[in-house]
């Protein structure tokens, strides 16, 4: 008998015993705390999972399917034109409208097809960041000033922050350069037209099944959203069209999967998520009965979801139990984040980039629970710092950026982001002031 291995097993059944045994249940923080964690995961099952992250397990599954290696390569690879290639990750938020759990699939997707580290994490922190609505909201609500230093400051940092990557993991760049000049070229299935057009077509989906309400009963932005779910159908149907047209869909497999849709939509015209639902759930199962790049897009989208989905729920319960739901208690007192936030000392800097870092933000979350700490106290420094870091980075984002680049990769990406985000945030506040 091994009783080196004895004892170790022997310690952990101690540990658990003892952290059972003074499990604090009857303490108000922690009783609440556990409830604001389940009523956290409940309103992001809600609310994030069926119109945000399915689509982009679909589109990240396209993305390892119809997109050529070579063309990720030739666009977003270490060998690629940086200039391109830094351009198009910076800007992606703007097209993209997602928080910063929605970006992980594409981001996935678009690595182990063989982006270079640096541009694939400019989009990786693109993604949320840059995101039109919450920058316009921000300039409203938090003023002008504020509002535009979120907008230059996300771009810039975007292209740093992949820059940096680079920079930092430069030899593994080098070796990963080499090892794809050795690829031999694909061969192309269809044209690139077709495949953009099919591309655009779920980017469609996702961004207007997630368009936000606006402040104003007015204008361009709210006849939108009031049609949002009509355009949502339009494009759908689209995509319906394009999978039999160009990709070998049967075509009575396609109208039976979207007849369900139909009738929940009609059946239950007041809630939407309904028949999205059903929708995305009749698309699973042709494609996943189907033979050929059908099947196959499926299974790669499968994958993507069995790898993030646990750990980003896993994630949400933990940022939950810390720090609660937006305006709600965790283990952490809301009080020591605004005590901590006032002034625009580098300590309060680094300290609001760091709880923006571990906390959970859905887009556009930040700006009101942002506006609550300022009329508490907290400095347009740290308000700053807080914006550039929170809204791309978040406990459940970190468990699966490791899961997809490592240990090593994730902690440097995420220092750069809360070191970068204090910088600004003392700068901001020192002209500011």
């Amino acid at each position: 008998m091994d009783w080196k291995q004895e004892w170790r097993k022997l310690a952990v059944i101690a540990g658990v015993f003892l952290a059972c045994f003074y499990l604090p249940v009857g303490w108000a923080r922690f009783d609440n705390a556990i409830m604001e964690s389940l009523h956290l995961v409940k309103w992001y099952a809600r609310e994030h999972v069926v119109l945000c992250l399915l689509p982009a397990f679909f589109i990240a599954g396209a993305i390892g399917v119809f997109v050529s290696q070579a063309s990720v390569m030739k666009y977003l690879g270490a060998k690629a034109n940086k200039v391109l290639a830094y351009g198009v990750a910076s800007v992606s938020g703007t097209i993209l409208a997602v928080c910063s759990c929605t970006v992980l699939p594409l981001f996935a997707g678009i690595y182990r097809m063989g982006a270079g580290l640096g541009p694939a994490c400019a989009f990786l922190y693109s993604g949320p960041a840059i995101n039109v609505l919450a920058i316009v909201l921000t300039a409203r609500i938090l003023g002008v000033k504020m509002g535009v230093a979120r907008a230059v400051g996300a771009v810039l940092f975007s292209v740093v922050v992949g820059l940096l990557m680079h920079f930092f993991f430069r030899k593994e760049e080098a070796e990963k350069a080499a090892a794809q000049m050795a690829l031999p070229d694909e061969a192309v299935a269809r044209p690139l037209w077709k495949t953009a057009i099919y591309f655009f077509t779920m980017v469609a989906i996702l961004v207007f099944a997630n368009w936000g309400k606006p402040m104003q009963d007015s204008g361009l932005w709210h006849a939108v959203y009031a049609a949002k779910w009509g355009i949502t159908a339009l494009f759908s149907v689209a995509l319906a069209v394009i999978l039999v047209l160009w990709f070998g869909m049967k075509w009575w497999k396609m109208l039976l999967a979207a007849l369900p849709a139909a009738v929940m939509a009609a059946v239950f015209p007041n809630y939407p998520i309904l028949a999205f639902g059903v929708g995305v759930m009749g698309l699973s199962a042709v494609t996943s009965t189907s033979k050929g790049e059908c099947g196959e897009w499926f299974s790669t989208s499968w994958g993507f979801a069995k790898q993030i989905l646990p750990l980003l729920f896993g994630g949400v319960l933990v940022a939950g139990l810390l720090l609660g739901q937006p305006g709600g208690e965790g283990l952490i007192p809301s009080q020591w984040v605004s005590k901590f936030v006032g002034g625009n000392s580098v300590q309060a800097n680094l300290f609001a980039s760091v709880v923006g870092a571990f906390m959970y933000f859905a887009t556009l979350t930040e700006v009101p629970i942002l506006q609550g700490l300022m009329n508490n106290g907290m400095g347009e420094g740290p308000a700053l710092a807080l914006l550039l870091a929170g809204p791309a980075l978040s406990l459940p984002n970190m468990l699966v950026i490791r899961s997809v680049m490592g240990t090593k990769k994730t902690v440097v990406f995420v220092s750069i982001v809360v070191v970068m985000a204090t910088i600004s945030g003392v700068i901001f506040g020192a002209v500011s002031g």
